[in-house]
């Protein structure tokens, strides 16, 4: 069992000052202290600047001894994030993690990966390639999935549910998808139309 008071602790601590820092931690869906989801802001100067991006994250019973378990909700275009899963290739969340860290420190090393990726150690091998070979390209895409994926959360709620009810889905199953990820517009028509 992660060290509740610890957890709540960083909790508060995250939040206190999300608008200087641009990291925030909830409790996802409102479920148990061990599943979080953290938000982190753009980096300005990078074709991240603008987009809000969630992170989901698991904490393993072993919490703060082990590292938290995190990855992407958000699509994001990134040498050292896989562009499929949202997998995350970054040492503290590995071998490097010590209890000393917390899970605002973890959020702030994501939000710094944004702006210096590490092609040389990719988690996404195409995304590395292109950053490599063709970087004005590579900027122009991450630029894209910034726009199409991590800026559609500033969208008004009702202006979502409007847009798929408009599709056909019931309006109470939209609101209840949408709450599930988070106000993502497109992993919500994904799971409307998976069933």
């Amino acid at each position: 069992m992660a060290d509740v008071s610890r957890v709540q602790k960083e909790l508060t601590e995250c939040n206190r000052d999300r608008e200087v820092s641009g990291v925030s931690i909830a409790l996802h869906d409102g479920s148990t202290i061990s599943h979080l989801t953290g938000t982190i802001t753009g980096p300005l100067g990078t074709p991240y600047e603008g987009g809000t991006f969630l992170i989901d994250i698991h904490l393993p019973g072993g919490y703060p001894f082990n590292p938290p378990k995190m990855q992407f909700i958000t699509r994001v275009w990134h040498p050292n994030i896989s562009s499929q899963s949202g997998a995350i290739c970054l040492d503290i969340l590995k071998d490097q993690w010590s209890p000393a860290l917390t899970l605002k420190t973890a959020l702030l090393s994501l939000q710094a990966l944004l702006s210096a990726p590490a092609p040389n150690d990719p988690q996404d091998a195409v995304v590395a390639q292109q950053y490599l070979r063709d970087y004005s390209t590579f900027s122009a895409t991450a630029r894209y999935w910034t726009e199409a994926f991590a800026k559609s959360a500033s969208t008004g709620m009702e202006e979502k549910v409007q847009k798929l009810v408009e599709m056909g889905f019931p309006e109470d199953m939209v609101i209840s998808v949408l709450k599930s990820v988070n106000g993502d517009e497109n992993m919500a028509l994904e799971k409307l139309c998976s069933g």
